[in-house]
């Protein structure tokens, strides 16, 4: 093994190996995980050949969010670093706005509370304590609005940090070189 990978926990390589698969899978049209709102028992309609799509992720975090495969590859690109709880967190926040239901609301919420914002959480996400205990305040009275704040800020901190990072991997320059040119405005 290369003296570099070496000092890497196995349980780091593994992922990046997981990951480079799953890459391959998606190249090849496979997809990686269910998109938000998608049924999964519905095929997708989309070929598995990067799109003109992949070229715009670059100029806008929302297009990347946007897609149903760059929420794929990007959330592929956490795992690899270990941080796909903000994404995970902002996709459950995302479908949680389309619960209609009163009832189902409040149980919704403390779900979503109790597994990404509480402390200890499994899947904490990383805010600041005023965040999080307005968040917790908003339980009180659940409304669709209320992870509003804490989303905003887990949205802020993927498009700051790790977004810039999936840019410059070599993942996503590998999807670009694939994509087919975007037809020019001219």
């Amino acid at each position: 093994m290369c003296r570099t990978l070496s000092v890497f926990p196995a349980s780091c390589l593994e992922r990046a190996k997981e990951f480079k698969a799953r890459l391959g899978d998606f190249l090849q049209g496979q997809e990686l995980g269910p998109a938000v709102g998608s049924d999964p028992r519905k095929p997708s309609r989309q070929s598995g050949k990067p799109s003109e799509d992949t070229l715009g992720w670059r100029e806008s975090f929302d297009l990347l969010l946007g897609s149903r495969k760059g929420v794929a590859a990007f959330r592929a690109f956490l795992k690899t670093e270990f941080s796909e709880e903000n994404l995970e967190f902002w996709l459950a926040c995302e479908d949680f706005k389309k619960t209609r239901s009163a009832a189902k609301l409040a149980s919704r919420a403390r779900r979503i509370f109790e597994e990404f914002i509480c402390t200890e959480a499994p899947r904490e996400v990383n805010l600041d304590h005023e965040t999080r205990e307005l968040t917790k305040r908003n339980l009180e009275g659940a409304t669709a609005a209320c992870f509003d704040v804490a989303q905003g800020k887990a949205r802020a901190l993927m498009e700051k940090d790790s977004y810039p990072r999936f840019l410059q991997s070599p993942a996503y320059r590998d999807l670009a070189v694939q994509a087919p040119p975007r037809p020019s405005h001219t």
